[in-house]
């Protein structure tokens, strides 16, 4: 990241409206220092030569003590301002860089964990590259150039010396300034292996526990956590060397220019007024860019975890359909292939299936074949590497021509009749390639049972129906008959329980009932279950073959992601899922069995 990215500028609004102030505010900075400098030089000499009384002294010294008023107000508001900056421009980039990642889909980041670990800890670390990196960085182009400037009106022969040795500081600052960023990418690395470690820890604990299996994950992780103290430590010891450093170049060259004044007083060659002044002014000419020096290394971890949200936001978002996808008449994966990331292999490969109203598709095969991604191509959210995803628009038959909502057209007699049509036929001539149909109008036809629900904090009715849904006996029927009615006899307060982020509250199995009530009571013609009997005993597995038996009755369209034996002989069509290498590509890498 450059001092000042032209792409923070362009992705937070909330910057730009603060650079610009922070730039006035350099300017007056800038000014005060001056003025100043020039106060005490114009009051202090006159006394010492004796050509002046204490009387000349006393206004000039009252103006000094205004203008430090107004330089401590002016630091305190921008200081002020520069916090409120730091938390708007860390929340504009938090939104737009989730809002990024969920756009580009599922396989954005190949670990999920670190894009939590940079919206979070990450982007945090920014604030202070607002309070105390920018701004000096600000005064340095603004302060710098002004004092190099009345100093040259004052003494050419200092205002040459500060020329010649301000531009070695930079150099020793590009320098060092190279070292540390390494070390803030590797520190920032650390910070997302050992929270990605943590994460997946305190998520499987108590499994790990009733293994015995807990110890090698937490040595892991405290291994991590000594890998981020010693990449900590590291940049520490590079940001104190280099503060030594920039002390010591700053020193020297002010020494000079105290040395030259010096000696020209003692020969008389310059008056005390202006030896006065620039003494007190070469200081303040080294020290913006000194102190951008010192800031710099605070502001480091900010800055790499800036460049990784500029990563994420600058990768390009995959083109998506715009046209309205039509009502949902059938789903038909044609000869689709996907290459796993980080492997040479793809899965699916070489899949064909059909997906259609009132039947049970199962997919079934073995671990790493490609059915949860199976899953997310029928959902729309991977496009296949090759092969298409076709969408069978629901055709009515002239009886059922009125009808304007899929909810209405599902209801009739009909819709069975066009489903058997479809599954006996390959007239797809009308089809629709899902990667053309518009995503939002897709989504609001499919209803998706993750093996972890997702689930936000609020209530359980709230979580099933939403925030405005009300309880009736529709909803209570959908209870009795995933099994949640009885999880809910046992909560406090039944529907009103409050849940927590992801569904902190609830046991697996009992989030797995709430998901399919939800997905019971979802009109959605396409239902997606990943394993939906997977964390159930064998009682509460009966109400999931239930319950997929019901939705197969209503004239949805159930594809499931299959592993148990009665799971898989209730489908009505039994997809086997496989995997294979990249090359060659053959038709025969899946196999799709049908029953009746």
């Amino acid at each position: 990241m450059k001092p000042l990215d032209p792409r923070l500028l362009r992705h937070a609004r909330s910057a730009r409206r603060y650079i610009a102030l922070t730039t006035v505010f350099g300017i007056v900075s800038a000014g005060l220092v001056i003025t100043q400098a020039l106060l005490i030089a114009n009051a202090i000499a006159p006394v010492i030569d004796g050509d002046a009384g204490w009387a000349h002294a006393v206004p000039l010294v009252g103006w000094f003590a205004v203008l430090a008023v107004v330089r401590v107000l002016v630091t305190v508001l921008q200081e002020s301002l520069a916090h409120r900056a730091a938390v708007d421009v860390v929340a504009e980039l938090r939104a737009q860089v989730l809002d990024h990642a969920v756009a580009l889909g599922p396989r954005a980041m190949n670990e999920p964990t670190e894009l939590v670990t940079l919206v979070t800890r990450g982007l945090d670390d920014l604030e202070p590259y607002f309070v105390r990196y920018l701004p000096q960085l600000l005064l340095a182009a603004t302060l710098t150039p002004a004092t190099l400037v009345v100093i040259a009106g004052l003494d050419v022969g200092s205002a040459a010396i500060v020329a010649f040795t301000i531009p070695l500081i930079p150099v020793f600052m590009w320098l060092i300034g190279r070292l540390t960023q390494s070390f803030a990418a590797d520190k920032l690395a650390a910070m997302q292996r050992l929270g990605a470690q943590l994460l997946d820890l305190l998520a499987g604990l108590t499994t790990l526990k009733a293994l015995g299996r807990e110890r090698g994950p937490g040595l892991r992780v405290r291994a991590l956590g000594e890998a981020y103290n010693r990449t900590t430590m590291s940049t520490l010891r590079v940001a104190f060397l280099s503060g030594a450093v920039l002390e010591f170049l700053a020193s020297i060259a002010v020494a000079l220019v105290a040395v030259t004044i010096g000696m020209r007083l003692v020969y008389g060659h310059v008056d005390l007024t202006t030896g006065l002044a620039v003494l007190m002014l070469a200081p303040e000419a080294y020290r913006p860019i000194r102190e951008v020096g010192t800031q710099f290394h605070n502001s480091s971890d900010g800055i790499a975890a800036a460049e990784q949200a500029f990563a994420v936001l600058e990768r390009p978002l995959p083109a998506h359909g715009s046209v309205p996808a039509p009502a949902f008449g059938g789903l038909v994966l044609d000869d689709v292939s996907v290459a796993a990331p980080g492997r040479d292999l793809l899965a699916p490969a070489g899949l064909s299936a059909r997906v259609l109203p009132g039947r049970v598709t199962a997919l079934v095969g073995p671990s790493g074949g490609g059915k949860t991604t199976t899953a997310m191509l029928a959902l729309g959210l991977l496009r296949p590497d090759r092969g298409r995803v076709l969408l069978l628009p629901a055709t009515p038959s002239p009886a059922t021509a009125d009808f304007r909502t899929t909810a209405d057209f599902r209801a009739t007699a009909d819709f069975r009749a066009t489903a058997e049509f479809r599954a006996n036929t390959d007239a797809d001539a009308d089809a629709v390639d899902l990667a053309t149909v518009d995503p939002a109008s897709w989504h609001a036809q499919v209803t998706w049972v993750p093996q972890r629900p997702v689930l936000t904090p609020g209530t359980v009715a709230e979580a099933v129906l939403g925030p405005d849904g009300e309880v009736g006996e529709r909803e209570e029927a959908a209870a009795r008959a995933t099994g949640l009615a009885e999880v809910l006899a046992g909560l406090p307060l039944g529907w009103d329980t409050p849940i927590g982020q992801g569904g902190a509250g609830l046991s697996l199995g009992q989030r797995q009932r709430l998901a399919l009530t939800r997905a019971l009571l979802d009109p959605a013609p396409l239902v997606v279950l990943d394993e939906p009997s997977a964390h159930l005993d064998a009682a509460a597995e009966q109400r999931v073959l239930d319950v997929v038996a019901t939705l197969r009755a209503e004239g949805r369209a159930v594809l499931v992601i299959a592993h148990r034996p009665r799971l898989i002989d209730l489908a009505d069509d039994v997809v086997e899922v496989h995997n294979a290498p990249a090359e060659p590509h053959t038709d025969a890498d899946a196999r799709v069995g049908g029953r009746a």
